[in-house]
């Protein structure tokens, strides 16, 4: 017997002038907690952003989005947020923030394939 999990997810967004709060899908954040589960996927859209914002420094998004991803995975010696839990760094990473980098609330759902998931998310939210 397959058995559903619950998890959230959130939408990871690039939003380049913080003050005109236009963004870009740029990635999906997953959680399962009970099954101690916290993916992230990324794909960074430079022609979209750029069509935002052609004075933005690449190179800095990519690694704060680097860290992000750092942070998410539980990477030591990345600070003392990526040696928390993984619900707690999700809430941390989901926090409504007013910066470059952030996250749509997030959204539960039910799944028995949490890869699978995380995936189909990724392709309809961002890839599409």
């Amino acid at each position: 017997m397959q058995q559903n999990h619950l998890y959230e997810y959130a939408v990871i967004r690039v939003v380049p002038v913080v003050e005109r709060e236009e963004f870009v899908n740029a990635g999906i954040i997953l959680l399962c907690k009970r099954q101690k589960f916290l993916r992230v996927l990324l794909d960074l859209n430079e022609k979209r952003i750029r069509a935002l914002c052609d004075q933005i420094d690449m190179e800095q998004l990519k690694e704060n989005l680097d860290a992000f991803c750092k942070i998410a995975a539980g990477k030591k010696g990345c600070g003392p947020i990526a040696a928390i839990d993984e619900t707690s760094r999700f809430r941390w990473l989901t926090a409504v923030k007013s910066a470059t980098i952030q996250t749509s609330r997030p959204h539960p759902g039910l799944t028995d394939d949490l890869e699978g998931t995380v995936n189909r998310l990724f392709e309809e939210l961002v890839k599409a």
